[in-house]
């Protein structure tokens, strides 16, 4: 990509540039922002690094660059840490200046920041590149700063302090010293405070005088003033400010092209948006379909439920995934809005297509209706799977989401490319966090820094998802390999059936290796499904999807819960409990208050659920009655009710040959049947059905067997 770069004259601006060029992209442009007055070296500015901007003019010469600079006329006005365009705020300055860079270089697509920890300076570079359609790349982010340091000066970055608000720093000691000579102090600092070697707690600012990227020239500092902003006694503030410095050309540079070129330098003018921009709502240019096709599910909770809309056969009918799509999201739009709730209040989306090679489509209509301006919260985590769903009349769209009735989700979003876990360019997040259960965003085998598949197959793509998704989790202050309750591992059709064999023994060695290496005591037991789908995007192999549990001081595990309540004497829809059933059954229970259950029916269970008498049709009706008949009971023992039930799929392998219209009638039957044993108690008042129907081509609880006729995903969460 040819990128524009955000220069702030620091070390991290600078070296963040260097790691674009590794990666292959191309710096085209760099841009500014700088004080209104000359003479002021440092604003307050909760965006901005200014001191030292006198020199930055310079970067244009020793790179033969082009340099666009805005002064900076707006303040810190949206000081939330999600931002919002706000008329006069500082933030607008960058997009003056981008936007200005935009009209005159139109083939930029990307803008490079030096963010490494900061959210707050992060999340509004986003907020500009996602409004100007460009890609936020921050190589930086999440890296440990004290091999960052080192990186740096190993790679040639020549920085000078130009400031310092620490304890343990001296403006008349250390301002003006080299980034390599002050290696080792900050590292002791580091060991006695806590500091951060790279500054990112505001200890100290860098001014980059010399880099590999200076091909022309290097910068040379001859004069500069220390002026003592706070002459604290433990922790003074103090500035560098330059007076005098020159250019000393490099290799065959001609000095006479060392002067400061006015082709190469733009200052940008103009004013920032107005309010009426800002606060303006965009026509989404969604047709109205008929909802004649529509067909809904939704479960019994109040506070936190799903809704699925799905599509019947259309299987002759002109319209495409377009219009399908845009008439399942109008549909679940308007069902949101009857609960009294909306886009905002959605945790999580399952976004299920007929063909993965029309994914761009499917995207494109998705963010006429799930945007940031919609989702002020945060936007939702979100899986994209292909599923057979012209071959089960289900349309060419299908979409359930996860919906909770509070504000209480927190959202990681980070739409910059980087080294630490795939960006998320786009309305979905990589993880939500709603009551102690971490909802995470289905994960490709992508190497973050390129965003391209790993190429060396399954095993291998498995690998850096697991990876991916380490590092989210570490965000929110856990680990899969301790804190997952339930993995679900979508394998593509294409996968070799070698390599699928080998997946879930993959998957425990990943998990066990974590484990280790971190020291964990307290581990949690996953539960693992497997299913197998025509296509992933991107082509990929494999993609996995975590859930995790983050809260501490979990009181009881699965077996005490067991203990506690026993077997007990439990029939129901004409069953009696044998110990075979439990082989079918996977249930983890988590503080009492999450319960996770996967049931799995593969052809064997059919067998022994055979009647020699009955027809296809009776055998399921047979299956469906057993299904919901282990659920119940599973519910019962572990003291959670069908009103607890957040999410209830029930995956059907397309072998069945049966249609979803006559499957469903049939689970709707079984369902009935209980409600009536229990007298009404189970589903009071419930107008839908409470399951998803979803037709994949198998499903297994490891990848070596995934010869599941019917699997049930329950999920249930006590308020």
């Amino acid at each position: 990509m040819k990128v524009v770069a955000l220069v702030s004259g620091g070390k991290d601006s600078c070296y963040v540039m260097m790691k674009c060029i590794q990666y292959g992209h191309e710096i085209v442009a760099l841009a500014n922002l700088l004080p209104v007055d000359d003479s002021v070296d440092e604003l307050d500015s909760y965006m901005y690094q200014t001191v030292g901007h006198q020199i930055i003019v310079s970067y244009a010469e020793c790179m033969n660059v082009p340099l666009f600079r805005r002064r900076i006329r707006g303040s810190s006005r949206h000081q939330k840490l999600s931002y919002q365009m706000t008329p006069d705020d500082e933030v607008e300055d960058m997009f003056v200046l981008l936007s200005e860079v935009k009209r005159q270089i139109p083939s930029i697509t990307a803008v490079s920041s030096g963010a490494i920890a900061s959210d707050y300076q992060r999340l509004r570079v986003e907020s500009i590149c996602s409004r100007l359609g460009l890609v936020s790349l921050a190589f930086l982010w999440k890296q440990d700063q004290t091999l960052l340091l080192q990186e740096m000066i190993a790679n040639g970055i020549k920085a000078i302090l130009v400031k310092v608000a620490a304890i343990g720093l001296d403006p008349s000691k250390h301002l003006g010293k080299d980034l390599a000579f002050m290696e080792p102090h900050l590292l002791k600092l580091k060991e006695l405070y806590g500091s951060n070697v790279c500054g990112e707690g505001g200890e100290y600012e860098t001014l980059t005088l010399d880099c590999p990227l200076f091909t022309n020239a290097r910068i040379v500092l001859d004069e500069f003033e220390v002026k003592l902003h706070s002459p604290d006694s433990i922790a003074p503030v103090g500035v560098l400010h330059p007076t005098i410095f020159h250019l000393e050309k490099k290799g065959s540079t001609d000095s006479s092209s060392l002067e400061n070129e006015p082709g190469l330098v733009f200052e940008v003018q103009g004013d920032g948006p107005n309010t009426t921009e800002a606060t303006r709502q965009l026509d989404n240019g969604i047709v109205d379909h008929t909802r004649t096709r529509v067909n809904l599910s939704k479960t019994g909770k109040d506070n936190t439920f799903s809704i699925c809309c799905w599509l019947e056969d259309s299987s002759e009918s002109p319209t495409g995934l377009k219009e399908d799509l845009e008439t399942v999201l109008t549909e679940i739009e308007s069902q949101l809005s009857k609960h009294g709730v909306s886009w905002q209040n959605v945790l999580y989306i399952h976004l299920y297509i007929s063909d993965m090679s029309e994914f761009s489509v499917a995207n494109e209509t998705y963010v006429k209706f799930i945007t940031q301006e919609k989702c002020p919260f945060g936007v939702p985590s979100r899986s994209t799977i292909e599923l057979p769903l012209v071959q089960a009349g289900l349309g060419k769209a299908y979409v359930e989401v996860l919906v909770a009735n509070d504000h209480s989700k927190r959202v990681l979003h980070v739409q910059s490319i980087s080294s630490w876990a795939p960006s998320c360019i786009g309305p979905y997040s990589q993880a939500t966090l709603h009551k102690g259960v971490l909802h995470m965003a289905g994960q490709l085998g992508l190497d973050p820094p390129t965003m391209n598949l790993r190429n060396q197959g399954a095993v291998a793509e498995l690998n850096q998802a697991l990876t991916n998704s380490e590092a989210i989790a570490e965000a929110f202050r856990c680990s899969i390999s301790s804190s997952a309750i339930l993995f679900v591992v979508f394998c593509s059709a294409r996968t070799k059936e070698s390599e699928r064999n080998q997946l879930h023994e993959k998957f425990v060695s990943f998990l066990d290796l974590a484990k280790s290496s971190r020291r964990v005591s307290n581990v949690m037991d996953p539960i693992f499904l497997y299913i197998l789908v025509p296509d992933l995007p991107k082509r990929a192999l494999v993609e996995v999807k975590p859930v995790l549990y983050v809260e501490e001081d979990t009181e009881t595990d699965d077996e005490t819960r067991k203990e506690e309540l026993g077997e007990g004497d439990y029939s129901c829809c004409g069953y009696k409990p044998e110990k075979w059933h439990q082989d079918c059954v996977q249930t983890r229970v988590v503080d009492g208050k999450i319960c996770v259950t996967i049931l799995s029916i593969s052809a064997e269970v059919m067998r022994k659920l055979h009647e020699p008498s009955g027809d296809e049709e009776q055998q399921l009706e047979r299956v469906s009655r057993f299904c919901v008949y282990l659920l119940d009971k599973t519910l019962s023992e572990n003291s959670f009710s069908w009103q607890d039930t957040t999410s209830l799929r029930i995956h059907f392998s397309t072998s069945l040959g049966v249609s979803v219209e006559r499957l469903s009638d049939i689970f709707e039957t079984a369902f009935k049947v209980l409600n009536e044993l229990s007298h009404g108690v189970a589903f009071n008042g419930l107008k839908e059905p409470i399951f998803n129907l979803v037709p994949v081509l198998g499903a297994g609880n490891s990848s070596a067997s995934l010869d599941n006729i019917i699997t049930c995903e329950l999920f249930s969460l006590r308020s």
